[in-house]
């Protein structure tokens, strides 16, 4: 009988896990292989994979030893013949790949640092192949649960991630969002305000230092291009509808600033505030949190998470610009 599997959301799935902070590893079981990633307080610690681990292993490690000569080749049979055919008992849930590297570090024949470069590399490998799955069963396993064991490193995985993400947009998917936006505008131009009977009296609009790169981050296309309208001639505009690829291009990208709805599907704004915030990279970034909502918990929450500023929908050019001049240098 062949055994069915739930659709799979890599991505989101170890977003969820870094944004939960999880100690502990999360087990994936597919038709092809299993994996298995290790997490400390939501980073990294190693990852691997039932597809010949040690032939995995035993690849890097020769790599390692042009500058290592003590791993040539008859040490490297020596640790496969210790651990390759090791079984991976409940009790100990610790991979014997990640076994072997650790008894090398306490013979000395690597060095931590040297671990610590091993490792990573094992991780980019192993993320490449997970993150083409589309279905299998997933099981998150306490590190409480484990015998204890030493922690070479702690890796952020976001990096990672990044790395490894290249989303697949045909010219078909980009053509009908194109439509979608076009469309969407059209029909609820949504950053417009009522018409008022009291005269207005036009606001200065600043002008700033230089052209600086702001993300946007908004699953409603129209709100997205009218942001896109009024930022256009003095910035850098990235327009982002999903939460869950905006990690990904907001790692590479590095924004001067980013806009950030609340209220999105999968990963809500203050989520991704939070995760964003514990990140070195963007720990002084302006995030400015961008909603309809105007009540006291909102705003507390929005604080809570470390986002710099907060703006009301609906906003006009001049409101959304006088924001941002908060936040980036104006001439």
């Amino acid at each position: 009988m062949v055994k069915s599997y739930s659709s799979l959301h890599p991505h989101r799935l170890l977003l969820r896990l870094i944004h939960q902070r999880l100690t502990g590893c999360l087990k994936v079981e597919t038709s092809i292989a299993d994996w298995s990633i290790y997490f400390s307080k939501g980073e990294l610690t190693f990852a691997t994979s039932s597809l010949s681990p040690f032939e995995r292993l035993d690849r890097h490690l020769g790599r390692l030893s042009q500058h290592v000569p003590v791993l040539g080749g008859s040490m490297r049979a020596q640790i496969r013949a210790l651990f390759d055919r090791k079984l991976l008992s409940d009790h100990s849930r610790i991979s014997p790949d990640y076994q072997a590297i650790l008894r090398l570090v306490e013979q000395r024949y690597l060095s931590v640092g040297e671990a610590q470069q091993l490792i990573e590399q094992l991780a980019q490998e192993v993320l490449t192949g997970f993150l083409m799955l589309y279905e299998g069963e997933t099981e998150v396993i306490e590190r409480a649960k484990f015998d204890p064991y030493p922690e070479l490193c702690r890796i952020e995985l976001l990096p990672l991630l990044a790395q490894r993400y290249q989303p697949a947009r045909t010219t078909a998917t980009l053509a009908r969002e194109n439509r979608f936006v076009d469309r969407a505008v059209a029909v609820a131009p949504v950053m417009e305000r009522p018409v008022q009977t009291l005269e207005v009296i036009p606001q200065p609009i600043p002008t700033f230092a230089r052209s600086y790169k702001i993300v946007c981050i908004d699953d409603s296309p129209s709100i997205l291009q009218a942001i896109r309208n009024y930022l256009d001639e003095q910035f850098t505009v990235l327009m982002l509808h999903d939460p869950l690829k905006a990690v990904m291009q907001i790692m590479r990208q590095k924004p001067d600033l980013i806009l950030l709805d609340v209220g999105m599907p999968n990963l809500d704004g203050y989520e991704l505030c939070s995760m964003l915030r514990r990140h070195p990279s963007f720990q002084e970034t302006p995030i400015i949190m961008v909603t309809g909502h105007t009540g006291f918990i909102d705003r507390a929450r929005a604080k809570l998470v470390g986002a710099s500023g907060y703006l009301t929908k609906p906003f006009t050019q001049a409101e959304l610009l006088e924001t941002v001049a908060k936040y980036l240098p104006v001439i």
